[in-house]
């Protein structure tokens, strides 16, 4: 098998068995969790357009490994066109779900822990590199959704984890044998983590020597012995379980985070891809910041799309779409949502070639793709309210407009163009709702900012890579200055 279809792919889940807390209980059933069920379904569209013909070139590649063909997730970026195509794949799963699709975690992840591995074992004489090619093949060939687990809940942010006074604020190993190692800690923000089938961990920040045991990156069954997950709320959580379609905004898509807890968790060594190599930490955590800052100009892009559609409707049912302001404002959500999809196009084509032959996007222009990321949808989703209007936060319940009585009366006053019945003009306002404000806020706006690093961690990148040196040069060159 090298590409499951959605209905394997759900099939596979319900044969896990995730430990899962949400809302203080023990999940049984995940899957059709009423929570949890519109994210599983976010993660079912990667694999439904894997296996439509229209979608092959942009959701399938050429395996370098076996030469079958696999899902573009499970693919190591061999060329530039490999990294413009994955972005491409980003923004129509963000056309189709409107919300977070999860899979770009292990995507980026897999690819900075190739080249990472490979260049610690040229340079260390270390086994790593080998170890996650047969991990990898195995992804590939059983279509694999796989968590990248980055962020450590960090603690106190002015000390080094081996500062900290609970030592388990960063992942970290507690012990070492013949057989592998035990690991406890968490994982913060884990988009998508049970929806996936195996965790890839790396350390979360540049690493000293004094931090050597935080220098760990390992994979592991999701629901393995030793692994158990927070579910993490998001606004308007709860509308998902009073089973109506309205209020939810959007019924079908979703995302979701959870903390993920290491309690004293055993990875063999065959599974172990860093321990101790505190020196490589640095460069695997800037590799895959990189490559997920990248993704931003797709997924986010996609979303902003179906934003900018819900807001064009809105207009349209409130009879507001010749107005001159109205058009001006769609066209500015264009331009900034077009800029977005730029940098990540960008990034992609100036990539290149890293040692072990996967391709790294421009390190630079990712980190720009990303600080415009923690801007401009903010303005989008602004301009979006604006069209949208007051009745998107005061509209009354979708319980009341069916109501025998109360929904007449709703029906006379909610009334705008003729274009549309009141129920779907009702609709196309809740999805502008919670694309700004609800739960696929988590996967739009808010993680807008801090997914893949808040802004100040892009301006840092930036000033790095920005070689303000070589400009000067440019410029003491040009005005005759020769000191």
């Amino acid at each position: 098998m090298a590409l499951k279809t959605p209905e394997e792919y759900e099939k596979s889940l319900r044969k896990m068995n995730f430990k899962i807390y949400l809302m203080g209980e023990l999940v049984k059933n995940p899957v059709d969790h009423p929570i949890i069920r519109p994210s599983m379904n976010s993660v079912k569209m990667t694999y439904t357009l894997a296996n439509d013909h229209e979608h092959e070139d942009l959701m399938t590649a050429k395996s370098h490994l076996t030469g079958r063909k696999i899902n573009r997730f499970g693919h190591l970026h061999q060329s530039t066109e490999d990294l413009i195509k994955k972005v491409k794949m980003q923004r129509l799963l963000g056309q189709k779900t409107a919300a977070c699709f999860q899979r770009c975690v292990g995507m980026d992840a897999i690819n900075a822990v190739d080249s990472v591995t490979f260049e610690m074992d040229q340079r260390l004489g270390t086994q790593y590199h080998k170890r996650f090619l047969k991990f990898l093949q195995m992804v590939q060939d059983e279509d694999m959704t796989v968590d990248g687990a980055m962020t450590d809940v960090k603690g106190d942010r002015s000390l080094a984890p081996h500062q900290q006074a609970d030592p388990d604020l960063y992942v970290h190993v507690v012990e070492k044998n013949d057989k592998g190692i035990v690991v406890r800690g968490a994982k913060a923000h884990q988009t998508g983590a049970v929806n996936s089938h195996w965790i890839l961990v790396m350390p979360t920040i540049a690493m000293g020597k004094e931090d050597a045991d935080y220098a760990v990156s390992f994979v592991a069954p999701a629901d393995a012995d030793g692994i158990y997950y927070i579910y993490g709320r998001q606004s308007c959580d709860t509308r998902k379980m009073e089973g109506g379609t309205i209020d939810v905004g959007n019924a079908m898509y979703g995302g979701h985070e959870a903390l993920m807890v290491f309690d004293n968790l055993f990875v063999p060594w065959e599974n172990v891809l860093m321990c101790g190599e505190f020196e490589f930490s640095g460069l695997l955590v800037e590799r895959f910041a990189g490559y997920h800052r990248q993704s931003y100009g797709g997924c986010k892009v996609g979303v902003g799309d179906v934003l900018i559609g819900a807001a064009a409707l809105a207009a349209d049912y409130n009879g507001a779409s010749k107005a001159s302001h109205i058009k001006d404002k769609l066209i500015e959500m264009t331009h900034l949502n077009e800029t977005l999809y730029s940098c990540g196009i960008a990034c992609s084509s100036q990539g290149h070639k890293t040692a072990s032959g996967t391709y790294l996007i421009d390190l630079l222009l990712a980190n720009v793709c990303k600080q415009n990321v923690t801007r401009f949808p903010y303005e989008i989703a602004r301009l979006a309210e604006d069209i949208a209007g007051g009745l998107m936060v005061t509209m009354a319940s979708e319980k009341d407009m069916k109501h025998p009585e109360i929904g007449k009366v709703l029906a006379k006053y909610l009334k705008g163009a003729p274009t549309a019945s009141p129920e779907d003009r009702c609709r196309i306002l809740r999805l502008v709702e919670n694309l700004t404000l609800g739960t696929a806020a988590v996967g739009y706006r808010t993680e807008s900012m801090h997914g893949a690093g808040s802004p100040q961690a892009q301006r840092i990148m930036i000033a790095r890579q920005g070689n303000i040196d070589q400009k000067k040069k440019l410029a003491k060159k040009i005005a005759g200055i020769d000191k």
